[in-house]
């Protein structure tokens, strides 16, 4: 016991040093924005910050530390400097108390928004909360508040039409916004099981978030809460244990609830724009990154909307988001919101929107504000894997395009010359880029799948893949863990900061597993199943489609046709192997198909060399093999232990061999 009370005190000992470094640091940041003001030199410089993360790295690997873990650390400690270096040229009051007004009470969402905004103010800052947006926006036009925090759209629900149509009038202007992950459990008075809940407390719109867990509860009536905390607190209040509230973890804590589920919303990816209005409009130094909202409407006649947003274009504004409400008293006409990136300040912005109000009937600008998403800089991939990828000047060209009339017409080079780069949580596959896609066959558990995940992220590996629903030869053969081996598998992506890849088998699985999967794989097997062929054209979500096992590439083609033709142009082909008459090896993995399939498509192609090979020793040689004739990246089986493996065990790689796999493959 001794022992451990000594070891807790030097972890206390370590945890108050690495304060005090972080405070040192941040002083350091304000001494060098003073200079940059002086000098008038940009905020960031993206080369030393990758050169430092990749000295980080090194010194981290050096003494035992994940280059994943330094990766996180340095993101954040270079984003809260960032924060303190723009508040710094920011014309904010800093002095005094300051009153924030949020939607609802202590605890909710809007509040915690808020205390992420006025981080570095917090001890200078008070929050009142409101019953109404209408309230939030009142207590800032009469000055009872200094700012209000309003939400404006979430990933799911999309947009809050009554903000837009309380910005249309009020006198106020944008200075700011925040993005708040959303992220919700179910709480209750008592650790219970969920199938004693009786009644749910809840938002509107936190119950819209989690419809499809609601919707197994049995006998389970819903009650709805202005506030995500106010259902928090009406659940303690009541006392019954029989009710629980769909809220934040933190407003549980705060009221002394139980958490009975975590992330019970529908999508794992969910968040919340919330905006900081006040009186009078901020002047933003030209050197922050920064995005300007406005509303606008223009004549009702043919046109005259393409000829607006024609300005912007021609002046090379990037417009983010572009949305209508109707105008009151006017049936049938539209008032235009519009957020895009740019200062006003900046002459060039500037002169764009005076050209704009020629264009427009009415124009209001609502503000002109930091962006809050700022770039992260991130390691590259020859860094974790040991060196430079080699060019290959044989890819570098599309190929010649084909002239005569083909059936794949919008998978072909005739209706698109360029490369397709699509981009999976800012991975882009396609075009010059060589990506890895690494994980197991098959989801075993959640340590197998978080041990792969953190290997793939610390060797360089850009998505995660794991078979969840297996399609194998012999019924009697692991068939895979379902929806639960799906959620471990989300989980470790998100841990690990990668995207994940897994199958559907059929049409009733696209949506489901969409809801967790960032690609969705279509096996060889189903390569013409045509149903879930038009079920993945009608999904959001990118689709790796493999080529079967005895298809020729016209027909390989046609299949990809059959998804962008029902509206989905996000398809990666992906070349896994075809059956001859050799029993050497699993499949034949036909390569000389990529350069021909370079020169008649131009979709992202992959190669998987595992499920070809379906041996061990084989796989690196393939991959090496597959690297050098211009595919635009692989697919690796990988296992902790593979002699142990549920499924497709001989062809997975050890860890160990595919951590020299990346290094040969980016080696300089």
């Amino acid at each position: 016991m001794e022992d451990l009370e000594k070891i807790r005190d030097e972890i206390n000992s370590v945890d108050q040093r690495i304060i005090e470094a972080l405070a040192a640091r941040r002083k350091l940041a304000e001494q060098i924005i003073r200079t940059k003001s002086e000098l008038g030199t940009p905020l960031r410089d993206e080369l030393r910050e990758e050169q430092v993360l990749e000295h980080l790295i090194s010194m981290g690997r050096g003494v035992g530390l994940d280059a994943h873990l330094v990766t996180r650390v340095f993101h954040e400690i270079i984003d809260d400097s960032i924060r303190s270096q723009q508040l710094h040229l920011l014309d904010y009051d800093k002095s005094g108390i300051k009153r924030v007004v949020f939607l609802g009470i202590e605890g909710a969402y809007s509040q915690l928004a808020g205390q992420k905004f006025f981080a570095p103010f917090i001890d200078q800052t008070v929050f009142v909360g409101s019953d109404t947006m209408e309230g939030i926006v009142d207590a800032v036009e009469n000055e009872e508040a200094d700012y209000g925090i309003l939400p404006v759209e979430n990933t799911t629900a999309g947009s809050i039409n009554e903000v837009y149509d309380l910005l249309s009038c009020a006198q106020l202007s944008i200075v700011g916004e925040e993005v708040l992950r959303i992220e919700l459990s179910l709480l209750a008075l008592d650790d219970i099981p969920i199938s004693s809940i009786r009644r749910i407390c809840a938002h509107p719109q936190a119950l819209t978030e989690c419809m499809k867990f609601v919707s197994k509860l049995p006998n389970c009536q819903t009650l709805t809460c202005p506030d995500s905390a106010m259902a928090v607190k009406k659940v303690r209040d009541e006392g019954d244990p029989s009710t629980a509230a769909i809220a934040g973890e933190d407003a549980g804590r705060l009221y002394g609830l139980k958490v009975l589920r975590r992330n019970i919303e529908d999508q794992q990816n969910n968040f919340t724009r919330f905006l900081v209005l006040a009186k009078k409009p901020a002047t933003i130094d030209l050197r922050i990154p920064c995005k300007t909202s406005l509303i606008m409407a223009t004549p009702h006649e043919e046109g005259s909307l393409l000829k607006a947003l024609a300005l912007l274009h021609q002046y090379r504004i990037n417009l983010s988001k572009l949305e209508s409400r109707p105008i009151p008293g006017m049936p049938f006409q539209y008032l235009f919101y519009l957020d895009f990136e740019g200062n006003i300040a900046d002459p060039t912005v500037s002169e764009a929107l005076e050209k704009l109000r020629s264009a427009t009937t009415s124009l209001k600008v609502l503000g002109c504000y930091p962006m809050q998403h700022r770039a992260r800089t991130a390691p590259k991939v020859e860094i974790l894997a040991g060196g430079m990828p080699e060019s290959d000047p044989a890819t570098s060209e599309p190929g010649e395009k084909k002239k005569e009339k083909v059936s794949y017409r919008l998978a072909s080079r005739m209706h698109r010359a360029d490369d397709t780069i699509i981009s999976v949580r800012g991975v882009r596959i396609g075009g010059p880029g060589f990506v890895v896609i690494a994980g197991p066959c098959a989801v075993e558990s959640r340590e197998q799948i978080h041990k792969c995940a953190r290997y793939v992220r610390e060797h360089g590996g850009q998505l995660l893949r794991g078979g969840c629903f297996k399609p194998r030869t012999s019924p009697y053969s692991f068939q895979g863990l379902g929806f639960e081996g799906l959620e471990m598998l989300a989980e470790a992506g998100r841990e690990y900061d990668l995207p994940i890849v897994t199958e559907v088998l059929s049409p009733a699985d696209v949506e489901p597993v969409s809801r967790y999967a960032d690609v969705l794989q279509i096996g060889a097997r189903n390569m013409q199943n045509f149903s879930l062929l038009n079920e993945a054209g009608r999904s959001n979500r990118p689709i790796l489609l493999k080529r079967g096992m005895m298809s020729t590439m016209e027909e390989f083609l046609n299949a990809a046709e059959y998804i962008l033709a029902h509206g989905n142009h996000q398809v990666i082909l992906c070349e896994r192997g075809i059956r001859t008459f050799e029993t050497a090896t699993r499949n034949t993995l036909d390569l000389g198909s990529i350069p021909i399939l370079r020169s008649l498509t131009h979709l992202p192609i992959v190669v998987d060399p595992s499920h070809a090979a379906g041996r061990r020793e084989l796989v690196v040689p393939l991959a090496l093999a597959a690297h050098a004739v211009g595919p635009h990246g692989l697919i690796i089986e990988i296992h902790p232990e593979p002699e142990e493996a549920l499924s497709d065990g001989p062809q997975a790689l050890h860890f160990p061999q595919f951590a020299e796999l990346m290094r040969r493959l980016y080696q300089s």
